[in-house]
């Protein structure tokens, strides 16, 4: 899954030669289909002789401020957008954006501010998705682009926008592309029922955070088909039905659980000891500390918390857990 950092022209339809940097996105999600095992994957004989996922950190103590449940999740409701390709800018000030498009071609749907870019594949069908205003205030430049031939794109539409967010936090509380849930999904109504008695926002986190890494099991197998793919797309609740995935599973249901429960969960994928890894992971944001021998979570900053790590140990696929390189967020 990958992201571009990238300028590119603002009009018209004209070729985009060598894309290199749109096709990013698919160099990065082939890579971090294997966790950081790069284009080999889990090996037949990891995927034989994986031991069981030891169990999360202790319940230790959590403090933070009080916590209470909000009466309603927060989703945002996509309605026919007038036909493809649209973009839809009504929730800019809520942190994201939504697009469209029909074609027989691959999609992309670029997410442009100053000098920074962000790629996403675009479904041909027309399924309106919803996608993350993650680099803050300012003016976004959005493009819809076609595949024409090789690895040149045409833009089909585009739109501006200038976003002024109205929280902060306000991209990682809403559902995207990669951190997809609505209000009845499996996942929201497991959160709700895992804090249903917690007092502050410590124990919320350290609930959702223990649950997923002590009932999730890496999937080895998954990891070695993907290797050799790319485009792959996370479903929080297929991860919460089957019990399994990779790293990109575990981070996407812990971050889908969080945000419906109100609190900002940040998907990052990046680079983990040794070797530089591909991985994903966590950053979850409270006024609350939990503190283990997996998880250090302080107050009023983005804190780190690899549910994979913590679940699956040390390994070829997931790193040491000892030095981190964040590049995307979500």
């Amino acid at each position: 899954m990958g992201k571009a950092w990238a300028t590119h022209a603002r009009h018209g339809r004209k070729v985009l030669a060598q894309l290199m940097h749109t096709l990013v996105l698919a160099c990065l999600l082939l890579a971090l289909s294997a966790c950081g095992g790069g284009s080999e994957g889990a090996t037949e004989a990891e995927a034989k002789t994986a031991k069981p996922a030891p169990a999360a950190a202790a319940a230790s103590e959590a403090t933070g401020a009080s916590y209470k449940m909000p009466d309603e999740v927060e989703v945002p409701e996509l309605t026919e957008m007038g036909g493809a390709p649209d973009i839809d800018t009504s929730g800019v000030i809520d942190g994201w954006v939504a697009a469209q498009a029909a074609s027989g071609s691959r999609l992309k749907f670029q997410v442009a501010c100053g000098e920074m870019a962000y790629n996403y594949d675009l479904p041909s069908d027309g399924t309106p998705v919803l996608f993350p205003l993650n680099m803050g205030n300012g003016s976004y430049l959005f493009r819809i682009m076609e595949n024409i031939e090789g690895s040149s794109y045409a833009e089909l539409y585009s739109t501006t926008a200038e976003v002024k967010l109205s929280d902060q936090f306000a991209p990682f509380l809403t559902p995207n592309i990669f951190c997809s849930y609505t209000a009845s999904s499996a996942c929201v109504k497991k959160a709700r029922e895992l804090v249903k008695g917690d007092d502050n926002e410590g124990q919320v986190v350290r609930d959702v955070c223990t649950f997923v890494a002590e009932n999730v099991s890496y999937d080895f197998d998954k990891a070695k088909k993907l290797a050799s793919s790319s485009g792959y797309i996370p479903d929080a609740d297929e991860t919460l039905k089957t019990k399994k995935g990779i790293c990109f599973d575990y981070a996407c249901l812990s971050a889908a659980m969080l945000r419906s429960l109100g609190l900002p969960a940040q998907v990052v994928t990046g680079y983990v000891s040794p070797d530089d890894l591909y991985h994903a992971w966590n950053m979850v944001y409270i006024d609350g500390t939990w503190q283990t021998v997996h998880f250090s979570v302080k107050p009023n900053t983005w804190s780190r918390c690899d549910v994979t790590f913590a679940s699956a140990g040390s390994g070829s696929t997931i790193g040491d857990g000892t030095k981190y390189t964040d590049r995307f967020y979500y």
